[in-house]
């Protein structure tokens, strides 16, 4: 997810930096293996917890917490203990942030009204900055004090890039690794697990969907093996699965705020310079006039001729992602991060409500809709073999 605002030549910089470095095939494919590990030891922790209540959404987090940071600076963290320590910190960190970004601010609205920071919104974000400021300090100063093991990880790439002045004409400095790490891990922590949840919840209301998709799992995968990223272009009916959840859970439903730099008319309306605008891709994937039954989850509705929607933004009736310049640069990421770690819990695990309770699907609106009851499910072992798990 991008930072809000208009694009400047800077931004621009930093985030063809991001996905020229990051979130090209070619580096995600590096750092697979990575995946793998933090995947096969969320399975183990849950294993561990068989038969009790597991809270999947603190799960989720977790996971994909592990699974970025260590992309990021992959060995900086010494041991479990410090990354479980570190993982707590940010989902704190990143659930005040985010809660922060969605709260109506009066300043946006008068700006006349901002140096008094009646609302308190300026004083408590930077309380959080100077927290993210204090663990990013930490990993920057333990990769630049570690010249003979260098690693080809991202923070590493970008130190170099410091180190070596950037582009000549636009510096690129700390301040500038900072705010990339902060895009990373708030923008692709939080939305990501939180659609992992939303799929589960999906599955776990419709009992004869999540039969189907764990039969597609044992045809494609069997129960004799874990699954791997390499299985995942043969699960047809997951990636509808993951379509169809996007579309009625966006991650970021408003998607990320546009400003026009200079003004212009659409449909009539005229857009002044520096508006910003929001694009309620949550109602628009739920159009009635656009949609067949836009409110029940049906992932088959993309087989019919003429819905095979995708995610690059083309179809102004779908667009989780959003849709041209300012698409989310991490699609390829999410992708593979929720395919994977979906598809492992429903082949890993049978899920089970606790007794009495129904999924409750209410949702707490924010710029990230997340759901208003977490999903707590109890886990039983479905595997032909015992030692997978470990």
């Amino acid at each position: 997810m991008d930072p809000p605002g208009a694009c400047s030549v800077e931004s621009v910089c930093t985030s063809s930096i991001r996905v020229s470095q990051m979130l090209a095939p070619h580096s995600l494919d590096a750092v697979s293996g990575l995946r793998q590990r933090e995947i096969w030891s969320t399975v183990r922790h849950i294993h561990a917890r068989s038969g009790t209540p597991v809270d999947i959404s603190t799960e989720m987090f977790l996971n994909v917490m592990n699974t970025v940071t260590s992309t990021i600076w992959s060995g900086t963290l010494e041991g479990d203990k410090e990354r479980e320590s570190v993982g707590k910190d940010f989902k704190e960190l990143v659930a005040g942030i985010v809660d922060l970004l969605g709260r109506p601010n009066v300043s946006d609205f008068f700006p006349a009204l901002a140096r008094f920071d009646l609302q308190g919104i300026q004083r408590k974000m930077e309380v959080l900055k100077e927290r993210f400021d204090k663990i990013y300090e930490r990993m920057i100063e333990n990769k630049s004090c570690d010249e003979g093991k260098r690693t080809k990880d991202f923070l590493e790439f970008m130190l170099r890039t410091e180190r070596e002045g950037g582009d000549s004409k636009i510096p690129f400095t700390v301040d500038h690794i900072k705010a990339l790490l902060m895009d990373m891990i708030v923008g692709g922590t939080d939305t990501t697990a939180t659609t992992i949840e939303w799929a589960m919840a999906e599955l776990l209301n419709k009992p004869d969907l999540l039969k189907k998709l764990r039969e597609e799992l044992d045809q494609v995968v069997g129960k004799d093996k874990l699954v791997e990223e390499s299985d995942l272009p043969q699960l047809h009916f997951l990636s509808l699965v993951i379509k169809e959840t996007l579309r009625l859970h966006p991650p970021v439903p408003l998607l990320v705020p546009h400003c026009p730099s200079s003004p212009c008319t659409i449909d009539g309306y005229l857009i002044p310079e520096g508006t910003r605008v929001f694009i309620n891709a949550w109602a628009i994937q739920r159009d009635p006039s656009q949609w067949t039954d836009p409110m029940e989850f049906k992932p088959e509705r993309y087989l019919q001729q003429g819905l095979k929607r995708d995610f690059s933004g083309k179809d102004f009736d779908y667009f989780p992602f959003g849709s041209g310049r300012r698409i989310c640069a991490g699609i390829a990421m999410a992708e593979r991060m929720v395919g994977y770690l979906l598809a492992t819990m429903v082949h890993t695990f049978d899920w089970k409500l606790l007794e009495g309770e129904e999924v409750d699907m209410s949702e707490n609106f924010g710029i990230v809709v997340k759901k208003a009851v977490p999903l707590v499910a109890i886990p039983t072992p479905r595997l032909s073999k015992n030692e997978l798990y470990y």
